[in-house]
């Protein structure tokens, strides 16, 4: 083009209309923004937007060196990388030891309609903008921006898989995100949590599988994650009134909390598509998952670059749409029978709370949990973090007291009795089972010098006497 000042003249006015427009679209997107920011789902992307500053700022995303089991600091990146998929393949391809299945379940044989174009528009309805995509690099944006197209295209390609039972072999490859749990070491491979990155399209086609399946299973109202209309919120409510009324009745209530150990990366999948015949789902759509699971492959994309691929064979994709649900199905299924014999129990996903009006009903409760959810490959998570009951309970059937100190007493400080210093030095421990729990109790008990025990009980005749004339209620002196 000629450089002449009527060319000139016409590139300013171009640039000075699309400094408009841009304009225009920034104050719009603002507009949207803060009128969304005050509505119920704006305050959730607010804590979301925080969160993820509050991760940026901290810089865990770019932490490149990281520790081998045995602790040792790795640098080299490809080592690196070599570290994260073994980390990965590991625990995504490990099943804890369960018992044989001996009865069967009959299969639910029965026709299926066809995907219809209204539950295509409700699934993409539900997905929301603006996550990261998978390895097909399309995101939810473009289908919505298609409109109709969209809509006719995905009813066909869906009812081509519902009827194949076969998806787009695309579909089985993700990419595996580490994301810090904000608690531990950050050079811990353990402390991560992994997301995988899956197809949007395969996550429409999730959401409309989810939705019939929704009609058709029935969970128990024990059950508070992942179900609708139902929140953490409620399960604390729940137990909140609960403690208050044995509370203004002075009676007793025993509570224990339980938590999984990886329970998403352990379900064996032999157990699910049990679950899900059990809970009556017709057979169709169990192959139909069995299919999504088939050859799934992932890789690990961390600060130093991406992994070699590997396979991926036990529990359920993390960062799926359809997981949290099928998650929900095992675990009412494989509760079912022990949740007979002890009702009073509430479940957040993987979090169990087991309450009772003794000790010795809920401990007997939870040991009925424990073998129940065992014998099917779920384990109760022994990090050190939750082991303090465990160690008490040994000290105490070993004939050692335990003061229990109340609840905003001001004694609650570990130098002032002898299970402080049990529990200081049994953090430094890493018990991965009961027996090797009970060994290291005891053998940290044998390390602490009479001398000092004396000198600790020969020091609080005072708090001791408060606490006692307390009467667990706050202690004042």
């Amino acid at each position: 083009m000629d450089r002449t000042e009527e060319n000139r003249q016409e590139y300013k006015e171009l640039q000075r209309r699309v400094k408009r427009e841009v304009s225009k679209a920034k104050q719009k997107a603002y507009d949207e923004l803060y009128t969304r920011l005050d509505t119920r789902e704006g305050q959730k992307d607010l804590y979301r937007l925080a969160r993820q500053r509050d991760r940026d700022g901290k810089d865990v995303q770019q932490v490149r060196v990281i520790k081998d089991r045995d602790g040792r600091v790795l640098t080299s990146e490809e080592i690196v990388q070599k570290r994260w998929k073994e980390y990965f393949e590991e625990l995504m391809n490990e099943e804890n030891e369960r018992g044989k299945r001996v009865e069967g379940v009959n299969s639910v044989e029965q026709k299926v309609d066809k995907i219809r174009k209204d539950e295509v528009r409700k699934a993409l309805k539900r997905m929301k903008n603006g996550k990261a995509v998978g390895p097909d690099d399309i995101s939810v944006e473009v289908w919505k921006c298609l409109g109709e197209a969209a809509v006719e295209f995905l009813t066909s390609l869906f009812n081509r898989v519902l009827e194949s039972e076969r998806m787009p072999e695309e579909w089985r490859r993700s990419v595996l995100v580490p994301i810090f749990k904000n608690k531990g070491d950050v050079q811990s491979c353990s402390n991560y949590r992994g997301i995988k990155l899956i197809s949007h399209t395969m996550k429409l086609w999730e959401r409309v599988v989810e939705a019939r399946l929704r009609k058709v299973v029935e969970i128990c109202e024990q059950q508070y994650g992942f179900m609708p209309r139902k929140s953490t919120t409620d399960a604390i409510f729940a137990l909140r009134i609960l403690m208050e009324k044995y509370r203004d009745g002075q009676r007793e209530l025993h509570c224990v909390f339980v938590d999984l150990e990886k329970a998403y990366d352990r379900v064996p999948r032999e157990e699910l598509w049990y679950c899900m015949r059990k809970s009556g789902v017709a057979e169709k759509y169990v192959r139909v998952v069995q299919d999504m699971y088939e050859r799934s492959r992932t890789v690990v994309k961390c600060a130093v670059g991406q992994t070699e691929e590997f396979k991926v064979e036990v529990g359920l994709h993390q960062g799926s749409a359809l997981s949290p649900f099928l998650f929900a199905i095992v675990m009412d299924q494989l509760s079912e029978e022990v949740r007979q014999k002890s009702p009073w129990t509430m479940m957040l996903a993987d979090d169990i709370v087991i309450c009772s009006e003794s000790r010795e009903q809920v401990e007997e409760n939870l040991e009925r949990w424990r073998i129940a959810l065992e014998r099917r490959g779920m384990k109760q998570d022994l990090a050190p973090a939750h082991t303090a009951k465990s160690t008490k309970s040994w000290l105490n059937d070993h004939g050692v007291g335990v003061l229990d100190w109340p609840a905003n007493s001001p004694d609650l400080n570990p130098k002032e009795n002898l299970w402080g210093i049990v529990k200081r030095k049994m953090r430094n421990k890493r018990p991965k089972n009961a027996d090797e729990l009970k060994a290291s109790v005891k053998e940290t008990w044998a390390s602490i010098p009479p001398q000092q025990c004396h000198k600790l009980i020969t020091s609080m005749p005072r708090p001791i006497e408060a606490v006692i004339k307390a009467k667990e209620a706050p202690t004042k002196y």
